[in-house]
């Protein structure tokens, strides 16, 4: 676990981070309330092709995990108090898709222009995201530090879809390409070719992600549950048609074979 935790999210309250995730129902409850500050603190907008689920369906899952396996962190030892918190949320489960932001990048104003805005509690998660302490922890409830923690995982989010714009994340994310951490097209004439994350809005919650095939261009849905919950806006519309132009030598060409209908071994006539 993300260094234990003792002492809170923003180094006060007493609380480790297995007890903060602990209950399914604080869980739900204190999602619900993110829910309710993001959509007063932001404008109405119309629907995505997909509904977007609640956080607290998403963070449910999560919730899950950590009952079932004892253990929120997926290919990295729980105990591992060196870890930063960029790190760990990464190698959670279900967060394949990131890349490692470096923390410079984060450090810059610049990169976050017009963040602060979109995100409640602003401050703190970047504080968090940073691995920060903050005596301004102690005045904080249980829910609050909660409030905190689920900002700041929308904050790298928002950080994360444009690091990987960036030369050193098209880097990074080329290295999960080639190991084929986003998934195979399931199209059989794709012949399981490796594909992208993408999103079909830049608009926070309007979308969950998708996954992207170079070769058939065609859009499918992550096979993990748990992925298929991440919102589609921290990858962006752009990324994978960006890098595919950056590195052209990794797109493939179009499949030759269509799948053809046949009845006794006839093509099936199509109807004008």
């Amino acid at each position: 676990m993300y260094k234990g935790r003792s002492g809170g999210i923003m180094g006060g309250g007493g609380s480790s981070r297995s007890e903060l995730l602990g209950g399914a129902t604080d869980r739900k409850r204190i999602n619900e309330a993110l829910d309710k500050h993001l959509k007063k603190s932001s404008p109405s907008t119309s629907k995505d092709v997909d509904s977007f689920p609640s956080t607290s369906t998403a963070k449910s899952h999560l919730q899950e995990e950590v009952e079932s396996e004892g253990s929120d962190v997926s290919g990295s030892e729980a105990g591992d108090e060196d870890t930063s918190w960029i790190s760990w949320f990464c190698n959670l489960r279900g967060n394949e898709f990131f890349c490692e932001v470096d923390e410079d990048y984060v450090q810059d104003d610049f990169n976050l222009c017009g963040l602060s805005g979109q995100v409640p509690y602003y401050d703190y998660a970047l504080d968090l995201i940073l691995d920060v302490e903050s005596s301004n922890g102690d005045m904080f409830t249980e829910e609050q530090n909660e409030l905190v923690e689920s900002a700041a995982e929308m904050l790298y989010g928002l950080i994360h879809v444009r690091y990987i714009l960036t030369t050193k994340g098209m880097a990074a994310m080329l290295e999960k390409y080639k190991k084929c951490d986003f998934g195979r097209c399931p199209r059989v004439f794709c012949s399981g070719q490796a594909c992208l994350p993408v999103g079909q809005s830049d608009i926070p919650r309007s979308s969950t992600v998708k996954i992207y095939c170079p070769k058939c261009e065609d859009l499918y849905y992550p096979r993990s549950k748990y992925q298929g919950n991440i919102d589609g806006a921290y990858f962006g519309t752009t990324f994978p048609h960006l890098f595919l132009m950056a590195h052209g030598n990794m797109k493939p060409q179009k499949p030759s074979q269509t799948y053809v209908p046949k009845i006794f071994g006839f093509k099936v006539h199509k109807k004008q």
